[in-house]
């Protein structure tokens, strides 16, 4: 084995390139020269704001026509709330997964669900599990709890005074649910917790947010408590942030694992062992032997939860459907159970509990995206719970056709036949 000194000297030999450490050094150093000019139309998506940062590339005129055809019908005034300086779209393949069959309390019946990916075999795969579940009978899934937070901080000069200030806080729970509910009308302020590190103290701030994946929602009425709070209490902070890194936005956390960020969901299904057989060319006991093995890989690799690749299905659907891409990193968190039941079938269940979608606001009524909703007939206000329940029918059928797949050898198989044979 080599040491770690000889480790060093071949990573350095390849990053170099047969430059030497003068030369390496010279390339960082800090160079006199003229700004770049600075990209011009801020969240302008007229035509002449384009052009102009258009200017600043030197691309050949078909890479610019694949970004931004100015013969298109769909212009880009349509995207001037959802992003600034921009310059153009991009097309991503979107393919159907399903029939998927969901026995939920919001979502109801067969869904065939749009991906959006350039991840070859991933699509089959999620279509391979839903086709089972549906010739199984559907799955169970059911929306098990909501909430969302927000964890502005405050910092003082004591411990003591940290204390008194979050007393004061409980004491205007009510108030503070008053002056949260005035900047919005769908969301609310449900729940009030303290969180106290040295002369600190975290919010802990949860609403609903109705039909609304609400992380701006709820950005607006914290900054609304904050202000409130700062003007009124007798216990006055230093200084606050409207965020304090405490709620698990964007991130995978332990808290969000054991409560909730989102919409909490669990869905089963029962496999009798003939299905998985012919179906998904693997055996119960297989199933199961791979997800014991599975559960302690992911132990040692210090991971939150145990699943396979929750990230697949929510990133490809959330592309689709005009969810928030980032909150995949808190989304894709979960336990997945794989189990031999005493009849010899096989028992699967997932529980995610961290989905964060909508089915209003957002992207969610940008053309395509409004589209792949009116596909799933999950489109505006009523539908967000279902939408949540699908996430997770789909995440079940995604971990069946993989963990079959490994059971059965075709997973190398696929990927070599779907994504490289394609060459």
């Amino acid at each position: 084995m080599a040491s770690n000194e000889e480790r060093i000297e071949r990573f350095l030999r390849r990053i170099l390139g047969g430059r030497t450490a003068r030369e390496i050094a010279d390339t960082l150093k800090v160079e006199d020269r003229p700004f770049p000019a600075h990209i011009p139309g801020g969240s302008s998506n007229a035509a002449d704001a384009v052009e102009q940062r258009w200017s600043l590339l030197d691309i050949p005129e078909t890479s610019r026509r694949a970004l931004h055809d100015p013969e298109d019908s769909c212009g880009l005034e349509i995207y001037e709330r959802s992003i600034e300086n921009c310059i153009g779209t991009i097309k991503l393949p979107v393919g159907l997964a399903g029939p998927l069959r969901v026995r939920g309390i919001f979502a109801s019946g067969d869904f065939y669900v749009p991906l959006a990916t350039t991840e070859a075999a991933l699509v089959a795969s999620y279509a391979r599990g839903a086709q089972v579940i549906t010739e199984a009978g559907g799955c169970v899934s059911i929306l098990l709890h909501e909430g969302l937070r927000r964890t502005p901080g405050f910092a003082f000069r004591s411990i003591a005074e940290a204390g008194l200030f979050a007393i004061w806080c409980m004491e205007q729970k009510e108030t503070l649910r008053q002056v949260a509910g005035e900047t919005t009308r769908h969301g609310e302020l449900t729940d009030l917790g303290i969180a106290l590190e040295g002369n600190h103290i975290y919010l802990i701030l949860e609403y609903l947010t109705g039909d609304a994946s609400g992380q701006n929602m709820v950005t607006i009425a914290t900054q609304a408590v904050c202000e409130y709070v700062v003007a009124n209490s007798p216990f006055v902070p230093k200084h606050y942030f409207v965020e304090a890194n405490l709620s698990g936005d964007k991130k995978a956390t332990a808290h969000s694992f054991v409560t909730v960020r989102g919409k909490k969901v669990s869905a089963e299904v029962t496999l009798p062992a003939e299905m998985v057989q012919s179906r998904l060319h693997t055996t119960p006991q297989q199933m199961e032997r791979y997800w014991k093995m599975g559960a302690i890989g992911a132990i040692q690799s210090g991971s939150i939860g145990v699943q396979g690749h929750y990230a697949n299905a929510l990133a490809a659907l959330y592309i689709a459907c005009g969810q928030d891409p980032a909150c995949v990193a808190e989304s894709a968190v979960g336990i997945t159970r794989f189990e031999v039941t005493d009849d010899g079938d096989l028992y699967a269940s997932v529980t995610l509990p961290s989905i964060v979608v909508g089915t209003v606001g957002g992207a969610t009524s940008l053309p395509s995206q409004q589209a792949c909703l009116r596909i799933l007939g999950l489109a505006g206000e009523g539908k967000s719970q279902a939408l949540a329940e699908l996430c997770g029918a789909l995440a079940l059928a995604g971990e069946l056709s993989i963990t079959a797949a490994l059971c059965s050898g075709d997973f190398t198989r696929a990927h070599l036949k779907l994504a490289r044979g394609r060459g």
